[in-house]
This record gives C-alpha cells, structure tokens and sequence, in this order.
C-alpha cells in the first residue's frame, strides 16, 4: 500500500476494526517514512454467481429476488424478518460456496422451498403453489398430503 504523502511502500498498522457486519476491515496506517496516516478497506470480493433460467438466459444472482420471494410467501404469517433474513444468507452463501460459478434458478428455488418449509407450513404452501405451477386443485391436495404425511 503506497502512502499518499509520499509514496512509500512501508507502512504499519496503528489500529484495525471491522466494519458492514465482519465482512470488511478499517485499517489506520501510518507511512515508516514520513509518519502521514491514512485509511485502508479489505473487503471480500466475490465473484459473481450466474444464474441460469428455465428459458436459457443468465443473469447474476440476486439476492434481493431471493428476499422479495420469502416475504411475499411470508405475508401476514408469524415469521420474523430474522428468521427471512438468515434463510436468505443461508441461500446466498450456499450459491457463492459452491465450487460452480454458474447455477440453474431450479435449484435456488429448490434451496428457497426448503427453508421456507422450515419456516412456516402457509408460507410454504403459497410459495409452492407458484413454484411449482400448480394446474389444479389436486396438484394442491397432493403437496398438502405430502406435508401432511411428512409429521
């Protein structure tokens, strides 16, 4: 890190904190050389997640669909925004963990039904209904005796 008095390489650090939750470092730095202090950032770069959809276009994971689509299932339901917003970075850090840089929306929204099932049994119900197209009344029936038979 050059100094930006100077432009020398050396520089120590005076005191480090972190910062945005743990996931960045503030670091005062002073320059060996002419003793100028100034501010460093690390931060986590993550290499953006493609997303494959049904009809074949990529587009980069969001995080904020994953968001929306749990609370609008959780709507008027008791679940906490807590409990939304640890399912979603379970989610995200599943998708950015895993060793594929690309991914096909089936399987966040495999990922997404599964932690709403934990969640909430309504919640879970609606967000089916969408997820998986139901045609009719016994597509519906059938996923309620499934959750039914799965206590």
């Amino acid at each position: 890190m050059h100094c930006i008095k100077c432009g020398c390489e050396e520089s120590k650090v005076v005191d480090s904190r972190a910062i945005e939750d743990g996931n960045a470092i503030r670091r005062r730095r002073e320059c060996i050389n002419c003793k100028n202090r100034f501010t460093t950032y690390e931060k986590i770069e993550y290499v953006p997640v493609v997303v494959i959809k049904k009809n074949g276009l990529r587009e980069q994971f969001d995080r904020e669909k994953v968001l929306n689509g749990i609370i609008k299932a959780c709507e008027k339901r008791p679940v906490s925004m807590d409990d939304i917003q640890k399912a979603v970075n379970d989610i995200e850090m599943e998708v950015n963990n895993s060793m594929n840089k690309e991914i096909e929306a089936q399987k966040i929204g495999d990922m997404v039904i599964e932690k709403i099932k934990k969640l909430d049994e309504i919640a879970y119900v609606r967000f089916a209904s969408v997820y998986r197209q139901f045609k009719d009344i016994n597509e519906f029936k059938s996923e309620l005796n499934k959750l039914l038979n799965a206590k």
